[in-house]
């Protein structure tokens, strides 16, 4: 299966979409495909081996449309210029059809002027008033300024459908040969007693503010794709390589992995790496949201379109092109703007009918004026009144512009939210899980104490400190790091070792100098048998003081204890209070023991710790939680927990909610995909990131709380659009056909229906684009 991502054009509202999006699905092969009429974007899933883009964008043209194939790396090298080029040059067209129409609309308004009021107006020239003279006016508007609106329409009768250009091309073409009509056979019209009159200034005016609509539509949209634009402007646009002893300057896309990069105080990093030489702060507030400065120093990592503040230094490239953090944040964005939130269904659901149902709307009403009043004239302006005003690109901008502005904001603030239903869902949120290591705390644990069976003899700790080290080199968990680094800082030399081994959630083990060496849990230990007695007064008291325990067994038998204390992140706390604030209840999930766990939550304000939980049980925790079911936390802490009973005193009161997870590592990655929302720290694994909804870059847990609030502000934005997309189709149909007319004497003109129509469009993207203002607030 192949995913991939189509630009599309020559759409005009959100039938388009559905016209579209139905000849995608028909094309064999194809499994999956969203059309998002805002961002103009196809996201598809297709069986390569059965069909390839070629297909489907022929399958797009033969609908009428055309598209393209979005490529990551085009995009990342300017190909947004090329988008804005064609928006550009459709804006231009757009005005000057706007200013041909525009001039002729109002002498045509002039010259109509005394057959409205029916007052005589001496300043108005009487050829003005000419019948033949407006239908020479009218003309080119109607077939060069409206040329778009029949090109579509006859597309869509050859598909067998309909869209808004065929509302407009029936509308203006029934009040321009109505009018036709009456100009050549004036006297079919006085036979029967009615007035000769014409309609041309409508057709000409209706056509114009339409234009209109559509030209500040196009500036509105492209405003919301700004948040790209935005991230793809930070890279640099040139490295300074260090090369034979010689700095060259390249331009960026001639980089290579493997590179040396000299970055000077005030420059931009061009791609990701790591510093091998020199040191600095720097800013990454355009990448993660984080505003205070970064201390960076060898061995540490940079990314790319940051900025260096203070220090030179040298580092080597590890990522370019389309691999490089920027890159992939860019291409989260993106994809995310191209998606539909589940919101979007009803919208879809109503569009799909909504043309049909308009044109059957609008010869009811002729026939019903026609037969009951015997007035050609009010049936023909309640039918043109009821095609013009009736606006399906309201309904089809209303969730996507929000989206789009809504997943801009967030990549802003340093939070990427993979597509519209996470963001959807998020503000839904009532029960949020928390990993320990990492997540909470700062995952980067190090040793602080370290005690043996047989005394504290230097020769006798370090031997055993270089068996535990040389086996966790080869475990990528942060406890594992932290007895690495201690071992080196002891200037301990780490050896190979055979047959390594980890067990999730317990351990890991290896073969060193022919001796068997096991690193992890009390309770492995106790699984397998090894007596901790030894040693069990100092894990006590350590873990009293909220440090995690390893314990060291060597040939079977117990040899070490090590202490690992990992630091809560400095927002910890407050981010947890605000959580509580918006009415979440907050959980910890962790594999650590219960003492040094209950001590972390107390830190932090948690109420409910589901502790000593393995990898493979943390997804049963998240069903459990889920679905409310008693007894969840016995089940999900497994034979350690359940037999302490620690975890059932702290079970919370639960019913089923909608979860949320937020983890860092690889045994987290099963539990970020069965949650509800899947909260991956940025800072984290790769996989991790990629079973998860939202990423949190920076790995700030404030970042949660801007996700919610964000998510909130969006739906609030969807829901004002979708109202009043609604209630102005709901209200602007029966109010074009007449239906104050018997109780007021009111109708609707046609030019009126024709703005209001213009502007629907207009209104709601503006609203979404409200959104653009957002700034997360700060609970205290």
């Amino acid at each position: 299966m192949e995913n991939a991502t189509l630009k599309l054009r020559g759409m005009s509202c959100a039938s388009c979409a559905k016209n579209i999006e139905d000849a995608i699905l028909a094309v064999p092969g194809v499994k999956e495909c969203s059309v998002n009429f805002g961002a103009e974007q196809a996201t598809i899933r297709y069986d390569s081996q059965t069909t390839d883009l070629q297909a489907i964008q022929n399958a797009v043209s033969a609908a009428g449309y055309s598209a393209y194939p979005l490529q990551q790396e085009n995009l990342m090298q300017g190909d947004d210029d090329a988008e804005k080029r064609y928006r550009l040059q459709e804006s231009r067209d757009l005005q000057r059809k706007l200013t041909v129409g525009g001039i002729i609309s109002i002498v045509l308004f002039v010259g109509s002027l005394p057959m409205m009021t029916g007052i005589h107006l001496p300043l108005i020239p009487a050829w003005l008033h000419n019948h033949w003279v407006q239908l020479l006016l009218t003309t080119p508007v109607q077939f060069w300024c409206g040329y778009s609106f029949y090109i579509n329409s006859w597309k869509a009768f050859k598909r067998h459908s309909a869209t808004m250009d065929t509302l407009i091309a029936l509308g203006t073409s029934a009040a321009y040969f109505y009018s036709l009509f009456a100009t050549i056979f004036p006297g079919f019209f006085i036979s029967q007693g009615l007035s000769a009159d014409v309609y041309y200034e409508t057709a000409a005016i209706v056509i114009t503010l339409i234009l209109l609509g559509r030209l500040f539509e196009n500036r509105a949209k492209g405003q919301t794709s700004e948040a790209i634009r935005k991230l793809i402007g930070l890279q640099a646009k040139t490295a300074r390589l260090i090369r034979n002893g010689q700095e060259i300057d390249v331009p960026l896309e001639q980089v290579q992995i493997g590179d040396v990069i000299l970055v000077r105080p005030g420059e931009k990093i061009p791609v990701d790496g790591e510093i091998i030489s020199g040191s600095s702060t720097i800013d990454e507030a355009m990448v993660t949201g984080e505003s205070v400065p970064v201390k960076k120093q060898p061995g540490d990592e940079v990314i790319g379109a940051t900025i260096n503040k203070t220090g030179s230094f040298q580092f080597r490239a590890t990522r370019v092109g389309k691999d490089t953090v920027l890159a992939q944040i860019v291409q989260l964005v993106q994809q995310a703007q191209g998606s539909k939130a589940p919101i979007q269904r009803l919208a879809d659901q109503i569009t799909g009918w909504f043309v049909p149902g308009v044109i059957a709307i609008a010869l009811f009403t002729f026939i019903i004026w026609f037969n009951v009043m015997g007035n050609v004239t009010l049936a023909l302006i309640t039918t043109v009144g009821v095609l013009i005003i009736a606006c399906p690109c309201a309904l089809g901008l209303a969730t996507p512009t929000s989206v789009m502005v809504g997943t801009g904001k967030g990549a802003e603030n340093g939070i990427l939210i993979k597509g519209a239903e996470s963001l959807e869902l998020a503000h839904k949120i009532q029960t949020i899980v928390l990993d320990k290591t990492g997540t909470i705390t700062q995952g980067k644990p190090t040793v602080t104490d370290f005690v043996t069976v047989n005394g504290t003899a230097n020769s006798n700790e370090i031997n055993l400190l270089k068996l535990a080290a040389s086996v966790e080199r080869n475990s990528e968990h942060p406890l594992a790091e932290a007895v690495v680094r201690y071992a080196q800082s002891q200037a301990v030399e780490l050896v190979d070792i055979n047959d390594f081994a980890a067990i999730p959630g317990s351990g890991v083990q290896g073969i060193v100098n022919n001796h068997l060496v096991q690193i992890g849990t009390q309770r492995w230990m106790t699984e397998l048998s090894i007596d901790t007695k030894a040693l069990e007064q100092d894990k006590e008291r350590w873990e009293y003081l909220g440090k995690t325990v390893v314990w060291l067994a060597v040939d079977g038998k117990i040899q070490g204890l090590m202490g690992i204390a990992d630091a809560i992140k400095p927002t910890s706390l407050q981010a947890v209070k605000a959580l509580q604030k918006l009415g979440l209840e907050v959980v910890m999930l962790t594999g650590d023991n219960r003492r040094t766990a209950e001590t972390i939550a107390r830190e932090v304000g948690i109420q409910h710790v589901l502790a000593e939980v393995r990898p493979e049980q943390k997804v049963e925790a998240i069903k459990l939680l889920q679905t409310g079911r008693r007894g969840a936390n016995k089940e999900a802490g497994g034979k350690g927990a359940g037999s302490r009973g620690a975890n059932q005193s702290k079970s919370p009161n639960l019913k089923s909610k909608i979860v949320a997870m937020v983890g860092d590592g690889i045994n987290d990655a099963p539990a970020l995909a069965q949650a509800d929302v899947g909260i991956a720290i940025g800072t984290g694994t790769d996989v991790a990131i990629a079973a998860s909804d939202i990423t949190l870059i920076s790995g700030d847990l404030q970042g949660i709380v801007t996700a919610i609030q964000l998510s909130r502000a969006t739906m609030g934005n969807i829901r004002q659009n979708l109202f009043f997309a609604f209630i102005y189709n709901v209200a602007g149909i029966p109010i074009a056909a007449g239906i104050l007319f018997p109780i007021f004497g009111w109708l609707l003109n046609p030019i009126i229906a024709g703005a209001a129509m213009a502007f629907s469009s207009v209104s709601v993207v503006t609203n979404a684009l409200r959104l653009r203002k957002f700034q997360p607030k700060t609970i205290v």
